[in-house]
């Protein structure tokens, strides 16, 4: 067994809770249940085997480019270590995964004691965006922050109630305006009412439409602009949300806002909906930036700081090795 999966079935398997195991759910019953049936009708490692198994991480929705270079990293570990049967093969499949995506956890979020602390957030409507927003400003909450929202997605009269709704839940004041403001304007508001009041994070939500994208991405950098000229070094997390369920589809689109904005982590919503947990392993591949948050519920608790090991172990548990506590 290699050092990654050692590393791999100690720390993790501390870390694994009934969330995790709630958020890996059905991707274990479906695309990577496909991979436990391949590894189970297979005794050898052929070219038979390589193909098929392509085809299940790119169904899986890890996407083609992360999975021939996985595929490549795989066959020269076999190679080296010469492997000849799958069992064997199993631990080698853990460490490439492991390797690959070590360290990514230790990404938290980016605030500080002592500073008015700015995060924007950015996603394609539907994503969860405006719930996401509720959900963080709990967390903060229960860590004893002082919290402000500002409602910049004023295209849609929905987002900015739904914000009002869960801002009067928990006892967060929200800064709006109608659906004829400037969103910049709001967000500027937003500035001045969270340093007049000293509070330790302002949280602002910003639209998400994709049918304009020259216009809504000229409007994300307007804001960002605003936001650096009142609060220096800000936005300090500009934080991508995106439906775990939409697959590669909704990575497609992040690939704009990561254009134009420069996203520092993702928020992964709706990740016990997806079947396909590939998504997961293609985000940092794709994008270039690591999962912060995940969420995988309708309650305001239902988020979480996001661990690849946490999330490796209890994805492949059960597939690529067996929990002997279990």
């Amino acid at each position: 067994m290699g050092i990654f999966t050692k590393l791999f079935k100690t720390k993790a398997q501390k870390e694994k809770d009934k969330k995790m195991v709630l958020g890996v759910k059905r991707q274990k019953e479906y695309s990577f249940g496909e991979l436990k049936r391949l590894l189970e009708s297979n005794k050898k490692i052929d070219d038979s085997f390589y193909s098929e198994l392509e085809e299940i991480l790119i169904l899986s929705d890890i996407g083609i480019d992360y999975t021939l270079k996985y595929m490549d990293l795989l066959k020269k570990a076999v190679k080296k270590n010469k492997i000849s049967s799958v069992q064997e093969l199993k631990d080698v499949m853990l460490d490439e995964f492991l390797e690959l995506y070590v360290g990514l956890d230790k990404a938290s979020l980016n605030y500080q004691d002592g500073r008015l602390n700015v995060f924007l957030f950015v996603g394609v409507n539907g994503s969860g965006k405006t719930t996401s927003i509720a959900k963080v400003a709990n967390m903060l909450i229960k860590e004893g922050k002082k919290v402000l929202i500002a409602a910049g997605d004023t295209f849609r009269a929905g987002a900015v109630n739904q914000l009002n709704v869960w801002g009067d839940r928990l006892g967060v004041k929200v800064i709006f305006k109608d659906n004829t403001s400037d969103p910049s304007s709001v967000i500027y508001e937003g500035l001045k009412e969270a340093k007049s009041g000293n509070y330790d994070i302002l949280l602002c939500d910003t639209a998400g439409r994709l049918q304009n994208k020259v216009n809504l991405m000229k409007e994300l950098e307007k804001i960002s602009r605003v936001i650096n000229r009142e609060v220096s070094g800000a936005p300090h997390e500009t934080l991508l949300v995106i439906d775990a369920t939409t697959g590669q589809n909704g990575l497609s689109q992040a690939k704009i806002f990561n254009e134009t904005t420069k996203v520092t982590g993702v928020i992964l919503t709706k990740l016990d909906g997806s079947s396909k947990g590939g998504i997961v392993l293609s985000i940092n591949n794709t994008l270039g930036i690591p999962i912060k948050l995940y969420g995988y519920g309708e309650t305001m608790d239902d988020m979480d700081k996001f661990n690849i090991e946490s999330y490796l172990y209890n994805l492949f548990n059960g597939i690529l090795f067996e929990d002997e506590d279990e």
